[in-house]
């Protein structure tokens, strides 16, 4: 897979962590996940469905600190976009990463004229073989989308993002559903690109995600759901909690467990 190296100039080395670190926020039911890279670079992965993330964000990061260095919205779905215009008026932000899906939804228009107003942002359109730089030895490859998804179902389209940091790695998908999770088998899986310590389910734990053979594939120590509770889709429903249980994962949950967090030191996670 050829590579597009994007890089985040952030020098924050004095203040390095040295690890990786990846939290799930405790958002209800939608997606919102803050990395941090081992020197600091932050990107937000999705805002929830609403300004809840902003809580969780004031929860997470340093007192008073006002900049995100990348936003990726994975794609635009409210319970994935929601949230992101108000981060982007909170928030100080470097890059923007969409994966290119018109969409005229109440939410989408409103993302738009935030993202439109955020001054001296860089604008992405992530396309498999991009590698996104987050410091210190850890990286996120774009695995998919690897075509124009404009016509697409918006969940069809969402970004893959595999993060490695050392011997370590977590899988990131949206809402990807299973007969895009069969087209990356085809893509990567003889190329030993796939194993992952943490996946975080597709979906919410929709049973049209996380399949059989892609638990397979990735062969997740811990599979992490962000899920709202007593939420109105049944989710995670049976079907995924029984393949995850058969793949010997682990599995945590927002609606149970709250917000999750795990750290990388390029060895082994550990969930803090």
């Amino acid at each position: 897979m050829g590579l597009f190296v994007v890089n985040f100039f952030i020098f924050r080395a004095a203040l390095a962590p040295r690890v990786l670190t990846v939290v799930v926020l405790d958002i209800g039911q939608g997606d919102s996940i803050l990395i941090e890279g081992p020197t600091g670079i932050t990107m937000l992965v999705d805002g929830g469905p609403d300004r809840g993330v902003l809580r969780e964000l004031g929860a997470v990061l340093p007192l008073g600190e006002r900049t995100i260095d990348a936003v990726v919205a994975t794609h635009p779905d409210k319970d994935h976009i929601g949230g992101l215009p108000d981060v982007f008026a909170n928030y100080e932000v470097a890059y923007f990463l969409e994966p290119g899906i018109p969409n005229d939804t109440n939410a989408a228009r409103a993302l738009e004229a935030a993202a439109h107003e955020e001054q001296g942002m860089t604008r992405t359109v992530a396309r498999r073989g991009m590698r996104l730089d987050l410091g210190g030895g850890a990286y996120a490859d774009i695995l998919y989308p690897d075509r124009d998804p404009a016509r697409m179902d918006t969940n069809d389209g969402s970004i893959v993002m595999h993060l490695a940091y050392g011997q370590t790695s977590f899988m990131l998908t949206g809402d990807l559903t299973s007969d895009i999770e069969a087209w990356l088998l085809v893509l990567d899986g003889e190329d030993g690109e796939l194993p992952t310590d943490v996946f975080k389910a597709g979906h919410h734990g929709s049973k049209y995600s996380t399949s059989e053979a892609w638990l397979a594939a990735l062969n997740p120590s811990v599979v992490a759901i962000s899920v709202g509770e007593r939420n109105s889709y049944g989710h995670p429903t049976p079907e995924v909690l029984a393949r995850v249980a058969a793949a010997g994962a682990a599995v945590y949950r927002t609606d149970e467990d709250g917000r999750l967090t795990f750290t990388s030191d390029g060895e082994r996670v550990r969930r803090d």
